[in-house]
């Protein structure tokens, strides 16, 4: 018997359904078994049914990371999206931005995306919504949050900010001691 653990929550779905929208069912019932979130000292893991049952078996204080982190709650109870979870949300982003090649690198450095380095934006974006920041290749390279709406992007300073940071992958090396 498995014991009873607390979900995430509801601001921790929040978070993902800004990102994600109705697509988090895709995460939970997936052709490979069934997957659920799970709330560990104020971080929200990914993990299957199988990998769950498994974890109830070591105590709470000696385990580490039950599966994939898809984010932490903060002090102020809010919710913030790990870059761990990109490589299961950006096939289900509602909402994608792209960077053009010249400012790949200042996303991965932790700035914002400014006008002039926005390579598309996906049609009907509101602001303050959360995107998935892709490549001009396609390849995923964090998450934001719109600063401006689709149609306020084009009419709008070329050095003013269109996306907000929030996480890239260059924290994989920025902040490899506090992953998990």
């Amino acid at each position: 018997a498995v014991p009873r653990q607390e979900g995430p929550g509801r601001a921790g779905l929040t978070g993902l359904s800004c990102s994600i929208g109705e697509n988090i069912q895709l995460l939970v019932d997936r052709p490979d078994g069934t997957y659920c979130f799970r709330l560990h000292r104020d971080r929200v893991y990914y993990l299957s049914e199988k990998l769950l049952k498994l974890a109830a078996s070591v105590p709470r204080e000696s385990l580490v990371a039950p599966g994939t982190c898809f984010g932490k709650f903060t002090k102020s109870q809010k919710f913030r999206l790990s870059v761990t979870a990109l490589d299961f949300l950006a096939p289900y982003a509602k909402y994608k931005v792209w960077v053009k090649p010249g400012s790949e690198q200042s996303f991965l450095y932790g700035n914002h995306v400014l006008k002039s380095g926005l390579g598309r934006i996906t049609e009907s974006t509101a602001q303050y919504q959360g995107v998935v920041v892709y490549s001009m290749a396609d390849v995923p390279l964090g998450f934001g949050v719109a600063a401006k709406s689709t149609q306020e992007c084009r009419k709008v300073d070329p050095l003013a900010i269109v996306v907000f940071h929030q996480a890239d992958v260059g924290e994989y090396v920025r902040n490899e001691d506090t992953l998990t």
